[in-house]
């Protein structure tokens, strides 16, 4: 039963000082395929959040520095990833602030290892369920492009490319952080032999950042005067 229906594609970022804790957690993912990483810095959870770009936080309430409640809170200022707060804290309260704060799911401790595993898999099938393997996809932050159907998806929003503005997405995300001269971008749109005024990619591009604002992807594909376009 271990690893039914979930696959290695997903990235879940511990934050639990308990080191042993942490550590049996890790354990427990890894066996259904999670890519776990656990938080050590407690002073700069969202500069390791940011680094790691994880799909899923698993987060404790009463860790260092600031409480789990904090960073649930500036996580959410930049990121709709989902959030289960798992803390031995058990009070009605308790729960409001971990969900008013922007969690997704509350465990108390001590938990069942089954119960953890069946919640993650239902905020899975909730925010990904359409994404069924990694070669389907490409991902970017929260924006991920579905080579299959060849839509773009965006917390719960989801958008028709074009021919066009998909090999425009497609090129630029897999090639994320590096800059994409015209030239390329133009001979992954148009065959060589035929002549296409440089404006007619200006136009296409303008287009496709009119359209990511519909679905509030905003600065998403910048420019880079005199050397082309990125996605960082």
């Amino acid at each position: 039963m271990e690893g039914e229906n979930l696959e290695g594609i997903y990235k879940l970022l511990i934050i639990e000082d308990d080191k042993d804790m942490a550590k049996a957690l890790q354990n427990l993912l890894v066996k259904w395929n999670f890519n776990t990483v656990i938080c050590n810095d407690f002073a700069n959870v969202l500069t390791i959040f940011e680094k790691e770009e994880p799909d899923i936080v698993l987060m404790d309430i009463n860790i260092p520095s600031y409480d789990g409640f904090y960073w649930c809170k500036k996580i959410r200022d930049v990121s709709s990833v989902p959030i289960i707060f798992c803390s031995s804290r058990n009070s009605n309260m308790d729960i409001i602030m971990a969900i008013n704060n922007g969690g997704d799911d509350y465990i108390q401790k001590p938990f069942d290892s089954h119960v953890l595993v069946v919640k993650l898999q239902a905020i899975i099938r909730r925010t990904y369920e359409y994404i069924t393997t990694e070669s389907q996809l490409i991902k970017s932050n929260d924006v991920i492009l579905n080579l299959n159907d060849t839509k773009l998806y965006y917390q719960d929003k989801s958008l028709e490319l074009t021919k066009n503005e998909f090999k425009i997405l497609k090129t630029l995300m897999e090639n994320k952080g590096k800059i994409v001269s015209r030239d390329n971008l133009m001979k992954q749109l148009w065959n060589d032999d035929i002549y296409v005024n440089e404006n007619t990619l200006t136009v296409n591009i303008n287009r496709l950042r009119n359209r990511l604002e519909c679905i509030n992807v905003h600065d998403f594909i910048l420019t880079k005067k005199g050397m082309g376009y990125i996605i960082v």
